[in-house]
C-alpha cells in the first residue's frame, strides 16, 4: 500500500497494517465490524475506539523529544500526524524542533581533517577519501541548514496566524549558517 507523493510517501506493506491492527484491536484501541462481500471474502472494517481516540490526542499533546539526527523521521510522524489535530500542536512541534536544532546542531562547513587510510584496502587515496568525507559533511550541513531554514519559515507562517504565542529566542551564530561567531542573542519571529 504505496501512497507516493514529490516528497512525502509511504511504502507501507497490507500485512504490517493488519499486524498492527491486530495488536490495538488487542489493546481496545480499535475495533472492527465485519462487511459481507458477494463472492468476495469478508471485510474488515476498522474504526477507532474512545480510548483510541483519547490515546491518539494524548500522543499527540505529549511532549515532542527530538532525535539527535537532523530530519529524523520521528520528527516526521509527529509533524504529520500529530499536527494535523490542531495549529497549537504542530507550533509546538516546530518550537521544540528548531530550539534543539539551534543548541545542539553544530552548524559549521568546516569538517575536522581526519584522515580515512585503510591499510586493507590498498587502493584507497586517503587525500581522496578525505575529500569523499568532506564533502559527505558538507551535504549534512548544507540538509540541516535547509531544515533550519524551513523550520523558521513554517513556524513564522503558523504563528502569523496565532500572535499570542511568543518568539522563539535564538543566538545569532547558531541561527545563521553563514554568520560570524557573533553570540549576541537576537528574537527571531520567524
Amino acid at each position: 500500500m504505496e501512497r507516493q507523493g514529490r516528497y512525502v510517501g509511504s511504502g507501507v506493506q497490507l500485512p504490517q497494517i493488519y499486524r498492527r491492527l491486530s495488536a490495538l484491536v488487542e489493546r481496545g484501541l480499535v475495533e472492527f465490524d465485519i462487511d459481507p462481500r458477494e463472492g468476495r471474502p469478508d471485510a474488515k472494517v476498522y474504526r477507532m475506539t474512545a480510548a483510541g481516540h483519547a490515546e491518539l490526542l494524548a500522543w499527540a499533546r505529549s511532549p515532542f523529544k527530538p532525535a539527535p539526527r537532523p530530519m529524523d523521521r520521528d520528527f516526521k510522524l509527529r509533524f504529520l500526524f500529530a499536527g494535523q489535530l490542531g495549529r497549537d500542536i504542530a507550533i509546538d512541534i516546530l518550537r521544540t524542533e528548531l530550539a534543539y536544532r539551534l543548541e545542539h546542531d553544530n552548524l559549521s562547513p568546516i569538517a575536522t581533517g581526519q584522515s580515512f587510510h585503510d591499510p586493507q584496502i590498498p587502493e584507497l587515496n586517503s587525500d581522496w577519501a578525505s575529500e569523499v568525507h568532506l564533502m559527505a559533511h558538507e551535504h549534512g550541513y548544507a540538509s540541516t541548514a535547509g531544515h533550519i531554514a524551513w523550520l523558521r519559515i513554517t513556524l513564522a507562517r503558523l504563528e502569523a496566524e496565532h500572535p499570542d504565542r511568543p518568539p522563539v529566542r535564538t543566538t545569532t551564530a547558531a541561527a545563521t549558517p553563514t554568520s560570524n561567531d557573533s553570540e549576541e542573542d537576537e528574537t527571531t519571529h520567524l
